[in-house]
């Protein structure tokens, strides 16, 4: 089997924590929304992960955040999850309201929830597996 190619150019890729329940949750939760398949997801203990963020310097710290890369561009916790919900189906683009609140706040909210994860939604023993319907949208 081949190595896949990562092409972003047409679409944001969402990195995630492969073995956190709520994050999983929230993937699953993204791709139920996005009606026009714009994100497309990797997760953060993958060989795609490692190579989309060789060019996007970034503090060993946020490599546990759920990060958002858009093209060139690449957004990190609560300004990552908002700019996501900006483009999900129904009310939830309502929710980019909150970018205007300082980042500091939002993170720090974030940091919270990020934090307890493990403890108040579990940890799985290994990365979760897509569905067909939904396995090529995984990287």
């Amino acid at each position: 089997m081949g190595e896949k190619s990562i092409n972003t150019t047409n679409s944001a890729v969402i990195l995630f924590d492969g073995v956190c329940n709520l994050c999983n949750g929230s993937v699953q939760f993204v791709i139920n929304r996005d009606k026009k398949r714009r994100f497309r997801y990797a997760t953060l203990q993958g060989d795609v992960a490692q190579k989309l963020l060789a060019k996007h310097p970034l503090n060993p710290n946020d490599l546990d955040s759920f990060i958002l890369i858009e093209g060139e561009n690449i957004y990190l916790r609560s300004t990552a999850a908002l700019r996501v919900a900006k483009h999900l189906h129904g009310l939830w683009p309502l929710l980019y309201v909150f970018i205007a609140v300082p980042r500091p706040i939002r993170d720090a909210v974030y940091n919270f929830v990020g934090k307890n994860r493990y403890k108040w939604f579990g940890q799985i023993e290994s990365c979760m597996m897509p569905t067909p319907e939904t396995k090529a949208l995984f990287l």
